[in-house]
């Protein structure tokens, strides 16, 4: 079993889609592990705010069948598979980290080096496995996150709401 770390952001309808998108991950990869929730502006682009969040499971699939999943639960949510890079998004799933799995071929760069750039992934991800120690960098995702420049790229936390009686504890933001 490998654990995986997904990015999960949304700025139509994201209370909706994340939800939706959760239920969806947890179906397939059993108990999710789910970070806090956080409201930030969109990066790349004017339009509405974002809610993004990072979840990780263990999974035995290869990461091929994993990013597959990911794409079919976008398209649930009403995410078209050419969607525009800087735009609005129902549902925008990401692999950061496929276990200690270092790729740089172009489409899947693992690990994901928006995460170590991006606050909406990196403070979540710092959330959710503070001691995590990222595969190239070999430090752990707190003292990244510590030491991320403040580039005034603001997070407010919010309350992400599950009914599922069968989430992990932890997983109800």
């Amino acid at each position: 079993m490998v654990d995986v770390y997904v990015s999960a952001g949304s700025n139509i309808e994201p209370e909706q889609h994340l939800v939706r998108a959760l239920e969806a991950l947890e179906s397939t990869y059993g108990p999710l592990r789910v970070s806090p929730a956080y409201r930030n502006k969109p990066v790349g682009f004017t339009g509405a705010d974002f809610i993004n969040l990072v979840v990780g499971f263990s999974t035995d699939q290869p990461v091929e069948a994993v990013r597959k999943r990911l794409q079919e639960i976008e398209a649930s949510c009403g995410r078209p598979p050419d969607a525009p890079k800087w735009g609005p998004r129902k549902m925008d799933l990401d692999i950061l980290l496929y276990g200690e799995e270092v790729r740089t071929q172009p489409g899947l760069m693992l690990p994901r080096p928006d995460l170590i750039r991006r606050a909406y992934m990196l403070k979540p991800m710092a959330d959710l496995a503070p001691g995590l120690v990222h595969p190239t960098e070999r430090r752990t995702m707190r003292e990244l996150w510590e030491s991320f420049p403040d580039s005034g790229h603001e997070l407010a936390e919010i309350a992400l709401r599950r009914s599922d009686p069968r989430r992990s504890p932890g997983s109800d933001r």
